[in-house]
């Protein structure tokens, strides 16, 4: 899994990228996230060529957002290269933090 933050003017691209060797064969991925009102429909990544899922979205500079992906629609998963971690509220659970 990573990270990539490209910085412009005022905002940040981020792109999230979810490593096949993690997911095994899921057919789907996608980031949910504060900034998407955690909706599993909102920000699909797209499958590449080895497996992989990634995607990429503009966020504001200056925050911090909580996300993890959801595979195959029902497996959540916390990214491992995240900036931080916070606790879910959801009994172990660690949500990620991607700082731009």
């Amino acid at each position: 899994m990573s990270i990539r933050k490209q910085y412009l003017k005022d905002k940040c691209k981020v792109t999230f990228r979810l490593d096949k060797k993690v997911i095994g064969a899921a057919t789907k991925a996608s980031v949910v996230a504060e900034f998407n009102e955690w909706r599993v429909d909102k920000t699909p990544m797209k499958p590449l060529k080895n497996g992989d899922f990634t995607v990429t979205v503009t966020l504001a500079k200056g925050r911090e957002y909580q996300y993890r992906y959801v595979v195959d629609g029902q497996h959540w998963v916390t990214d491992d290269a995240a900036d931080k971690y916070v606790h879910s509220g959801i009994a172990n659970a660690q949500n990620a933090v991607v700082v731009v």
